[in-house]
């Protein structure tokens, strides 16, 4: 409800949307997944290696919106608490299970992806849940099965796979040596899959012959760089989630190969808590709580087992308290269930924009028209001269001008401005006769 009612204000918070529902319009008729908002012509698995959007291609093309990504993400988060209340209800009982399913249901890294709108990492969420809570109930090829296809979901999570992999191996091997065959055995092979995507198969579809992101990591300061909010990323992680017990679990480590990436990239952007790049990591520390409450109860620390009994109803007051400055206290809110009356007014106008046109846009009107015209991100057209330009129109700057500076051959008009958005067209180009007049 809450990215859904973001959407119908018109207040989506990235360009994401409007990339993925052209990358799954395109599959949905079976055509290469050229998304023209990262450049016309640009093939998305030269970008980032995520085909298993390809999924709800077949639903997006029944019902061709970008409500049918928003509500499938909101669909697959729903469907990862299954697992971690199951695996928590069976190892700690029913009450205390679904305390940790309410604190999961409501983490701070599930609703920060919610508001993001629309990523691929909503697909990565439930096969990790699926895959840690048969790592716990010691079905070794289920755990496996489970994390395979997250090699499709995003070139990194090739190394989620291998370390989820080696913790099948290490908590086998007293059991089943041929599950630590597989474990290692599928270890490699996703170590090696994640390597020739990187420099392969990405590359392959990259008109620039590489990997994008390369350039994102390392440089700055190093991954000392920015250290007070890895910190307080790392804390966020642990500490209103599982009461910092989630230490006591080799679970853990599945989230390395994530944090890893982050924090030695020189983007900013990846260290922190906002976005969606902590979802991955919440079913995670859900398990891994879990399975350390499953281990505290053999210690010998009386204060410890007593601390650790009080966790799931903690993290659960913790999750809910949380939850009022999170995205989903919008819903205490009249908003998400209405569409205001300045978002009436600029749909209205958009809708004046007739379907299969050109159209170069910003954030504001770009997901209300990748599902029925060729839409451009401003300014990155690359000498396409788009029949309209929609844009937020929050600058003071006169679109006229601005128009004038990102296509200097040609002339645009206002058609109409309404609810702070405008649309202008491409006049016709006068031709010799029209000069004579």
């Amino acid at each position: 409800m809450v990215s859904v009612g973001r959407y119908r204000n018109l207040s989506t918070m990235s360009w994401d949307l409007g990339i993925f529902e052209q990358a799954i319009r395109a599959y949905a008729h079976l055509r290469a997944p050229v998304v023209d908002i990262k450049g016309p012509g640009t093939n998305i698995l030269g970008d980032h290696f995520s085909p298993v959007t390809a999924l709800l291609a077949p639903v997006y093309r029944l019902l061709p919106t970008p409500v049918t990504l928003l509500v499938g993400q909101a669909a697959l988060f729903a469907v990862s608490a299954i697992p971690v209340t199951r695996a928590a209800s069976r190892f700690l009982g029913p009450k205390r299970g679904l305390a940790i399913g309410v604190a999961y249901g409501l983490s701070w890294g599930v609703q920060r992806a919610v508001a993001f709108d629309f990523h691929e990492i909503a697909f990565a969420v439930p096969l990790i849940a699926f895959s840690l809570e048969a790592v716990l109930m010691r079905r070794w090829r289920a755990a496996l099965l489970w994390a395979a296809p997250l090699v499709f979901v995003k070139e990194d999570l090739g190394l989620t796979v291998a370390a989820i992999a080696l913790l099948v191996a290490v908590r086998a091997r007293r059991a089943s040596p041929r599950a630590v065959g597989w474990g290692i055995a599928v270890a490699a092979m996703a170590a090696v899959w994640a390597l020739l995507v990187f420099t392969v198969v990405i590359p392959a579809f990259n008109t620039s012959d590489t990997y994008d992101y390369w350039t994102k990591v390392g440089g700055g300061g190093g991954p000392f760089d920015g250290i007070d909010t890895k910190l307080r990323t790392l804390v966020w992680l642990l500490l209103p989630t599982t009461g910092l017990l989630a230490l006591r679990s080799p679970l853990l480590l599945v989230a390395v190969p994530t944090l890893t990436w982050r924090f030695v990239s020189a983007d900013e952007h990846y260290w922190g808590t906002d976005w969606h790049y902590s979802a991955v990591l919440m079913p995670v520390v859900a398990l891994a709580l879990v399975d350390a409450m499953e281990r505290t109860r053999r210690s010998r620390r009386t204060w410890l087992r007593s601390y650790a009994r009080h966790i799931p109803v903690a993290s659960a007051a913790a999750a809910l308290a949380l939850t009022t400055s999170l995205p989903l206290a919008a819903l205490a809110e009249p908003d998400p269930y209405r569409t205001t009356p300045q978002a009436e007014v600029a749909a209205k106008l958009l809708g004046r924009i007739p379907s299969g046109a050109t159209v170069e846009a910003n954030l504001g009107p770009l997901a209300h028209l990748t599902a029925r015209c060729r839409v451009f991100w401003v300014g990155d057209t690359q000498g396409i001269t788009p029949e309209y330009i929609a844009l937020q129109n929050r600058a003071t700057r006169d679109p006229i001008i601005y128009a004038g500076q990102l296509h200097p051959r040609a002339t645009y008009k206002v058609l109409d401005q309404a609810g702070g958005y405008v649309v202008l067209k491409l006049q016709p180009t006068p031709g010799p006769a029209d000069a004579r007049k």
